[in-house]
């Protein structure tokens, strides 16, 4: 099973201009082609024809079981309508977690008009997102983006659990050791290759990924993204097809991390096939017997 735990539907080419529903038809045939069970939609901070607003999205994807929504907030723009808003749609479970923009927008996660944002998500017990590190669009500053910023803020709201966008592309080791120090934090590795990969940059990523796992400790502070549609879906299944570890640790990553934390309800597992029985030596094997007629079933 597969989660994408970060993907858009907005347009990033304005010279191709398209719908919502097209772009949800899209998302569901890349997801199709990748084998991608799920797919976590997350608004952005501004709205417009190429940029659909939080309540467009819930309303477009309503009884959708495969895509859920985070919502996008804006630390520029947000009114206290928008925060009312956010808090029906999250008591009806319309949404699944919070989305900031740091570096796209002006702001330390820390900055204190974030907190009541912060305090919105710990009265919801849903995470909240933090883009980290480069950014798609070249005036934004990045300063505001480094994943060391989100160390404070998971210091002062331990309640609420965050995730470091991007593994904080490029600032790995930084991003690392924010989420190896506070439990409340994880991290997704999203959107870190322009359309598919090459064979060298997943090379490169394998490293990064390792470095993760070695100095967290486990697969379990670790989410799988794409950033569709500016990642590859199927690239990044093809990435982690290609990763050398316990299928376990790979269902973690691929699935069990975010549904877990997002509470995405998983379909039933089969139950486990019974453990077989020790075998019989010569020693110990009862004595033939002959068949009982009257059973419908041979002994």
């Amino acid at each position: 099973m597969i989660i994408d735990c970060h993907t858009h539907l907005n347009n990033y080419d304005p010279n191709h201009p398209d719908t919502l529903a097209e772009r949800i038809a899209r998302i569901e045939a890349a997801m199709a082609r990748s084998g991608t069970d799920h797919a976590i939609v997350l608004t952005s901070f501004t709205q417009g024809p190429d940029r659909p607003s939080t309540r467009e999205v819930v309303e477009a994807l309503e009884g959708n079981p495969r895509l859920s929504v985070v919502a996008g907030v804006s630390f520029q723009n947000y009114k206290q309508r928008d925060l009312w808003e956010l808090a029906d749609f999250l008591e009806a479970g319309r949404i699944r977690g919070l989305k900031l923009y740091p570096g796209y927008e002006p702001f330390y996660p820390h900055d204190p008009r974030m907190r009541v944002v912060y305090e919105l998500a710990g009265e919801y017990e849903v995470p909240v997102m933090i883009h980290t590190g480069d950014t798609w669009n070249p005036k934004a500053k990045i300063k505001f983006a480094h994943p060391l910023q989100v160390d404070e803020v998971a210091v002062d709201f331990p309640e609420v659990k965050f995730v470091i966008c991007h593994l904080g592309n490029p600032w790995f080791r930084d991003c690392m050791e924010v989420v190896y120090k506070n439990k409340n934090v994880y991290a997704d590795f999203s959107g870190l290759a322009l359309g598919d990969f090459s064979t060298r940059f997943q090379r490169y990523l394998k490293q990064q990924l390792d470095e993760f796992l070695l100095y967290a400790g486990e697969p379990r502070w670790l989410l799988y993204g794409t950033d569709w549609p500016i990642g590859s879906m199927r690239s990044y299944v093809s990435f982690m097809n290609a990763l050398k570890m316990p299928q376990r640790d790979k269902n973690r990553i691929l699935y069990e991390n975010t549904a877990e934390l997002f509470r995405i309800p998983l379909p039933a597992q089969p139950p486990a096939p019974p453990e077989p029985p020790p075998a019989e030596t010569v020693e110990n094997a009862p004595a033939p017997r002959e068949p009982e007629v009257e059973r419908k079933t041979a002994r």
